[in-house]
């Protein structure tokens, strides 16, 4: 049997990693990725040829309706991913596995703090940093001793492919629209991440305030359970005392502690969530320079996520003072008209950069400069910002 390797990734190179330390000998192992010299083949029909597979690992970056896999599949040739491969050494451990469009890095962050409270083995992985292989691979090495916990973000491009996948328990974040450049709609998009209720045996937990969530919840069947910072079963758990900046938080940090609850953690784990401090470029605290509050949020490449952490951050702008935005980056085919309500606070100046830039500004109907680069608009922004105003 021989597996090739679909995008030399993180996550393709830990499941070469897997297939190594399972005993694979090289000869049943190859590689294709057309943008790396690193991968064995990098066209595919010459990698099909060649080579026949009988099994390709796809990563989560390279589409399955990419035609030469929909020919593979037809022809019997399985489709699996690095996420199905991790799951073949599970024993006894309990996953939890969280998706949605925005806040799912936080909400498994603040699981994970609360699993690590309880479990000193507990992994923390998935599309957030480390491969799930990872995890497979330091366990037959000796490296590591088996986790009580497993806490799992899950993309939708990961819940394309995921056969073999059982979680104890999931938890989704928000519904908004993104990826629309992978998917038909965004019904599409909706239902690849509603995915997850074919891989829990548990309950799903829901935040209320998670954008399309509730409503299109409302619709489609599974095992939901929405939840917010009022619910009566967190009413003992203080969490408006927790170190994370902006309301939005308190509802990640309410689904996460009610996940928790769920999976029967005691209050330490509700605790070690408290104290979580924030991920980096997430609405993180840069510093202040001539009094002027600098703020990373370069991880919010969805506009529900601006939004969020625009109107975060205003909360602490003071009265008089102004909020300097930075847009822009790489296009996704977004619905930059969303940002237009922006535009009515007076307090705010935007700058466009990147190669977006044009577009956005076109787009959203906001005003401000355009720049080639981030560092451009980051130094205007610097020159007109004064003592007590803020740049996000």
């Amino acid at each position: 049997m021989i597996y090739a390797i679909v995008g030399l990734g993180r996550s393709g190179l830990a499941a070469k990693k897997y297939l190594e330390r399972r005993g694979l000998n090289p000869q049943e192992i190859v590689t294709f990725d057309s943008k790396s010299e690193n991968a064995d083949y990098k066209d595919p029909l010459l990698l099909m040829k060649e080579v026949k597979p009988s099994v390709l690992v796809v990563s989560p970056g390279v589409p399955l309706s990419m035609p030469w896999i929909e020919e593979a599949k037809k022809k019997g040739v399985r489709i699996t991913s690095e996420i199905s491969l991790a799951c073949e050494v599970l024993t006894s451990e309990k996953l939890i596995g969280v998706t949605g469009s925005v806040g799912k890095s936080t909400t498994v962050a603040l699981l994970g703090a609360g699993a690590r409270a309880i479990d000193p083995h507990a992994f923390v992985g998935g599309n957030f940093g480390v491969p799930f292989c990872e995890y497979a691979v330091d366990l037959l090495s000796g490296k590591r001793a088996r986790a009580s916990w497993i806490i799992l973000e899950l993309s939708s491009f990961q819940l394309e492919n995921s056969e073999g996948l059982r979680l104890h328990l999931g938890a989704v974040t928000s519904l908004t629209a993104n990826h629309l450049e992978r998917y038909r709609d965004q019904e599409h998009y909706y239902e690849t991440k509603g995915r997850l209720r074919d891989h829990c045996v548990g309950p799903i937990f829901l935040n209320r305030a998670g954008g399309d969530l509730a409503g299109w919840a409302a619709t489609h069947p599974g095992n939901w359970v929405l939840t917010d910072p009022s619910s009566s079963s967190l009413s003992s758990s203080d969490l408006s005392s927790a170190k994370l900046i902006g309301r939005h938080n308190q509802d990640n940090l309410a689904l996460a502690a009610s996940v928790a609850l769920a999976a029967g953690w005691p209050r330490a784990s509700i605790q070690a969530m408290k104290e979580f401090a924030g991920l980096p470029h997430r609405l993180e605290d840069a510093g202040t320079f001539r009094g002027v509050r600098y703020i990373n949020d370069s991880k919010a490449t969805a506009l529900s996520s601006v939004l969020i952490a625009a109107h975060a951050v205003l909360e602490s702008v003071p009265e008089g003072k102004n909020l300097f935005l930075l847009l822009g980056g790489r296009d996704k085919n977004l619905p930059w008209k969303e940002l237009s309500d922006l535009g009515r606070r007076q307090n705010i100046r935007f700058l466009f950069f990147g190669e977006c830039a044009a577009h956005a500004r076109a787009a959203s109907g906001l005003e401000g400069p355009l720049f080639d680069h981030l560092r451009e608009a980051l130094l205007q922004a610097r020159a007109q910002a004064r003592s007590g105003d803020s740049v996000l």
